[in-house]
């Protein structure tokens, strides 16, 4: 039983992985936007990486460093504000901040974006 389990471990995380390089191929235009700005330690040296799994979820970006979890969210997330307050819970309980963005924000407000990012992370102990 024990070597089945790990196989059906083994196999979820593969398949995690997959949809995390699916993902980073297949950007929103929003995801390109904040991407261009945050990569490459270009904000304040933070290091960030893009559709990074934590447990069942794929998140938009993290700051390793600094556990902290950036989400944009569409028009397609008003119908799924239960599942997102399950996904946000199941993070914080990991120890991670969960910054949450409308597209919209990104799109009209980018600087304003930023600034709340940093914000957030300078207040943030290293993890």
């Amino acid at each position: 039983m024990g070597v089945e389990w790990s196989m059906i471990q083994r196999r979820i995380k593969e398949k995690m992985t997959e949809n995390a390089r699916s993902l980073r191929s297949n950007m929103t235009d929003v995801e390109r936007i904040l991407w261009r700005v945050i990569r490459d330690r270009q904000l304040h040296g933070y290091r960030f990486r893009r559709q990074h799994s934590i447990g069942p979820y794929i998140t938009d970006f993290v700051c390793i460093d600094k556990k902290c979890v950036i989400e944009l969210d569409g028009g397609q997330h008003q119908n799924r504000i239960a599942y997102d307050e399950v996904r946000t819970l199941f993070l914080q309980k990991q120890g991670w901040q969960v910054l949450r963005f409308w597209n919209n924000d990104v799109l009209n407000h980018l600087d304003g974006v930023i600034s709340t990012i940093v914000t957030t992370l300078t207040a943030l102990p290293p993890s």
